[in-house]
């Protein structure tokens, strides 16, 4: 019988080069979905989310999972038998850490490197961008159990994929490989494991040099106006872009100042030298 891992164990981290690598930390489940982890994984963000030595967090798992969902014996054995409280207490600890990540003030990069299922559609979501091992399996099995893709894994599933690929993919049960979670547009791409690492750190270096401020507004600006009507949409972008300007005016600036009076940078080739900026106070 496998020992409990001690909650401060059950994810872990990492900062190099301004990168903090977030590993859910419980290989021995396939770094399946737990109270324990939900519980860490919010002191994780709490510590990072303003980390002056953070510009990207790249969530991913220990061992040869990302995570394979829910864990069945914690949150459907020893949480249900604790009644209603229980049920919503798990709830509430899993959605609060997933809502914070979807919200989180620095860019964020989902590390799929192999099994993603069921409660890991929330956290995979959750991160702006995703990129995955072609090997990786992805799955929603709720269906062979005996029960729908709950927990907003559906939601998930509808807001990346066509209603066709959704509707397969969760009636069947069937796990799809990475490769096809690229093609359905559950990640970015797709790539061989043995590159996975390289290639998500070469995106988070492209962030790494981009104005935060402006890419917190972007990934803000991006999740909130896919519900809007255009009108509604581009209204709050007006509203959004006012709101940046006067907060960090001296950013874009900068870029200006680089384009018009340097000659230093063309916008479309690249993202004009955010070290030449004044330090907001």
């Amino acid at each position: 019988m496998t020992t409990k891992r001690p909650e401060a164990e059950t994810v872990s981290f990492r900062i190099e080069n301004r990168i903090a690598w977030v590993k859910f930390n419980r290989p021995e489940k396939r770094n399946c979905m737990s109270p324990s982890i939900n519980r860490r994984m919010l002191e994780v963000l709490d510590e990072l989310e303003f980390h002056v030595g953070v510009g990207v967090l790249i969530l991913t798992g220990e061992g040869t999972a990302w995570s394979a969902g829910m864990d069945l014996q914690e949150y459907f054995r020893e949480t249900e038998a604790k009644g209603l409280v229980g049920t919503r207490k798990a709830q509430r600890e899993a959605y609060t850490w997933w809502r914070r990540l979807r919200n989180y003030q620095k860019p964020t990069i989902a590390m799929v490197n192999g099994w993603c299922f069921g409660g890991g559609y929330g956290p995979l979501f959750a991160c702006d961008l995703a990129f995955a091992a072609e090997e990786a399996q992805f799955g929603l099995s709720e269906i062979n159990w005996g029960i729908l893709p709950g927990g907003g894994a559906t939601k998930v599933a509808v807001d990346l994929m066509s209603m066709r690929d959704a509707m397969f993919h969760a009636m069947t049960g069937e796990p799809i490989s990475g490769k096809t979670a690229a093609a359905w547009k559950l990640v970015n791409e797709a790539v061989p494991l043995a590159q996975l690492q390289a290639r998500v750190e070469e995106v988070a270096n492209i962030l790494l040099k981009k104005n935060p401020f402006a890419l917190k507004a972007t990934k803000d600006a991006v999740r909130r106006v896919k519900e809007m009507t255009y009108e509604n949409a581009e209204d709050y972008l007006i509203r959004a872009q006012e709101a940046a300007n006067s907060f960090d005016n001296e950013g874009r600036k900068e870029g200006i100042r680089q384009f018009l009076d340097e000659k230093s940078y063309k916008p479309g080739t690249g993202t004009y030298d955010t070290t030449k900026q004044k330090p907001k106070v």
